[in-house]
């Protein structure tokens, strides 16, 4: 295989090692005593649904809610199942509904009924209750503001969870009597699964305060509604204690770690030494490439062949809102304008969710060459990047990788190889 299909290959391994097939359990938990009911929500929803269906033995009854596009294309008609296909990034009409009709849901929920939870990433956009007071314009302004101030998932989270009438916990609290298991597919660096779609069942422990001092960190000018929600008392997120949170069962299926596990065991078997970098690595997208490039340039010095791989989830500072990129364009464009053209390095930065940003490529693939070809069709990398145009850079060279929604979601991959001298 060539460099560029070995990393395609690479990427493909880390999405099939936590793809829902690859880590649902072989048996759905059922009630003794009354009914199961299913809520599956994030970009792998209907996916971990699906398998969920396989692998019960009865059909389960429930809800479906995914981003626009993310059914699977085998997907079986479930006669008790409500599909709902709601906004991402950005919260629309249809995140406002899906969250009411959950909520709904698990208020009907007795004792002696268990309510099983299947996360993923993309939650918190999915699912959108305004609390008192805000509307969904109200919503969809803040969180375009922390998407575009370079705050990490945790931060925009905190501040989602105390705007929500669902997140941090409160849909385990509608759910009353009934048991309620989770079971999370995860997309945050470190695991916590409070952060996963902001923990609709999972007991929260930032606060208020912590979600108004976020706010103005990042010098966001929020709406006098935002400003209100944040500072009334009422908006706390529930006490685990207090509210019996703390008895749901939890438990993270899959996780970015695997993914790299398995990438790692796949380029070994290529015949490349593997540093791996861990899957936590959060920075500024571009200075996350430009030191991988230092990097990766010293392990060249050696004339082995290696691999270097990471995850976790980088941030963009937007200074152009009608820039087209995400955080994987951006880390590779500082990559490749680091290693400025040095022999024998390429390098594949996706979202193992097959979608960076809001774009229809999940990341892209750049090589010795990259820069050389960019400036000979008149493309200044330096300015893209400056423009936050990584998106148009690489779609001009034709070296993008789209997959189209790959069901899963456990953030960013990227792999580096560094060819044997």
């Amino acid at each position: 295989m060539s460099q560029r299909d070995q990393l395609r290959a690479l990427f493909s391994e880390a999405v099939r090692a936590v793809s829902a097939e690859m880590c649902m359990p072989k048996k759905i938990p059922a009630s003794q005593h009354g009914r199961t009911v299913v809520i599956a929500v994030g970009k792998a929803a209907a996916e971990m649904m699906r398998v969920a269906q396989l692998r019960s033995a009865s059909p389960l009854e429930g809800l479906v809610v995914t981003r626009h596009g993310h059914l699977p294309a085998e997907n079986a008609p479930w006669t008790n199942v409500e599909i709902i296909e709601a906004g991402h990034p950005y919260p629309d009409d249809n995140s406002v509904r899906a969250a009411n009709r959950a909520l709904e849901i698990a208020r009907s929920l007795e004792a002696g009924d268990h309510l099983l939870v299947l996360l993923s990433g993309g939650g918190s956009a999915l699912l959108a209750a305004p609390t008192h007071g805000i509307s969904l314009a109200d919503k969809q302004t803040i969180t375009r503001d922390l998407l575009r101030s370079g705050a990490t998932i945790e931060e925009i989270n905190c501040v989602r969870k105390h705007l929500s009438k669902i997140k941090g916990g409160r849909l385990a609290v509608a759910a009353g009597a009934a048991q309620v298991t989770t079971w999370i597919i995860s997309d945050i660096p470190g695991d916590d699964p409070s952060f996963v779609s902001s923990g609709p069942t999972v007991a929260d422990a930032t606060t208020l305060g912590l979600a108004s001092d976020i706010v103005q960190k990042y010098g966001i000018e929020a709406s006098a509604q935002i400003q209100s929600a944040l500072a009334d008392s009422a908006n706390e997120t529930p006490e685990a204690d207090s509210l019996g949170l703390a008895g749901g069962e939890t438990v993270v299926l899959a996780r970015a770690r695997d993914a790299l596990s398995y990438a790692r065991a796949y380029a070994e078997g290529l015949g490349y030494h593997v540093t791996d970098l861990g899957d936590q690595l959060q920075a500024e997208s571009r200075h996350l490439g430009a030191s991988h490039a230092a990097l990766a340039r010293r392990l060249s010095k050696d004339g082995v062949a290696r691999a270097i791989i990471s995850g976790g989830e980088t941030t963009v500072t937007v200074v152009n809102k009608l820039g087209r990129g995400g955080r994987n364009l951006e880390y590779l464009l500082g990559l490749a304008i680091a290693l400025d053209g040095a022999e024998g390095i390429y390098a594949l930065a996706c979202d193992t969710d097959g979608i960076d940003g809001t774009e229809d490529a999940a990341g892209a693939i750049i090589g010795p060459d990259t820069l050389e070809r960019a400036r000979a069709v008149g493309l200044d990398p330096a300015e893209h990047l400056a423009e936050n145009q990584a998106y148009c850079f690489f779609e001009a060279l034709g070296d993008l990788v789209v997959t189209g929604p790959t069901l899963t979601n456990v953030n960013d991959f990227r792999a580096i190889i560094i060819d044997a001298k």
